[in-house]
């Protein structure tokens, strides 16, 4: 496959597991939040907001080393998993998806709650007028007008997730075939004496697959918002 070894391949397909796992638990949440945070106006929602984009300002290594007290298995959170659930994340690709999610999410949000707050809080009112309760109004006129904007974060939250790096290495460290995803890889080789040409390929790879991740999501966000101008 695109003439990588096993361990190359090994990384790749980890990586491309590890954001799919890490946007699907991400997205609900991201869409609810965002939704909360443009419409809602409750004691705490300055907090919360900063709660969701300080990954975004934080050195990753910190974010790891905080994850790793939480969720580590001497950790509060994750002795309660490992013991409830026999869920496991230190040094395991489970904690690296949620390294990932932990770092992709404001990256998902923010396009989200712009999309929201583009939303006519017209056309919700006027469906309230009609009876529909606030589910409803959602379901039926919020999410669909939102969805090019969804569609976008998401396509940059699996492109952010791939190639997430400082976290991913502080929580699960950098074990072969369980959590070297492929910035791992590169950075192991650039370790390695003589690898220099294998890094690059991989860097080339993980640079046309972000190149292809934000071309896809401009593409889907303007047919979809050309669809939902046209059905207005």
């Amino acid at each position: 496959m695109l003439g990588l070894d096993a361990a190359e391949q090994d990384a790749l397909l980890l990586s491309l597991k590890v954001s799919a796992v890490a946007l699907c638990f991400t997205l609900p949440l991201a869409i609810f939040i965002a939704y909360a945070l443009t419409r809602w106006r409750f004691p705490g929602r300055a907090v919360l907001r900063g709660l969701v984009y300080m990954p975004l300002v934080m050195p990753p290594v910190v974010t790891g080393y905080a994850l790793l007290l939480l969720f580590g298995r001497k950790g509060p959170v994750g002795q309660f998993l490992e013991q409830t659930f026999g869920l496991v994340f230190a040094f395991r690709w489970t904690g690296a998806a949620l390294a990932a999610a932990i770092m992709t999410f404001p990256v998902v949000v923010r396009p989200i709650q712009l999309a929201f707050e583009a939303v006519d809080e017209k056309l919700e009112k006027a469906a309230e007028t009609l009876g529909a309760d606030r589910v409803v109004v959602f379901l039926t006129v919020s999410l669909p007008l939102a969805l090019p904007g969804i569609f976008a974060a998401a396509v940059l939250g699996f492109a952010k997730a791939l190639g997430e790096f400082g976290a991913t290495i502080t929580f699960v460290s950098n074990i072969p075939g369980e959590t070297t995803t492929l910035s791992l890889m590169i950075y192991t080789l650039l370790q390695t004496p003589g690898a220099d040409a294998m890094a690059l390929r991989l860097t080339l790879i993980a640079m046309v697959v972000a190149l292809g991740a934000v071309i896809l999501s401009e593409f889907i966000a303007h047919r979809l918002a050309e669809r939902i101008r046209g059905e207005q």
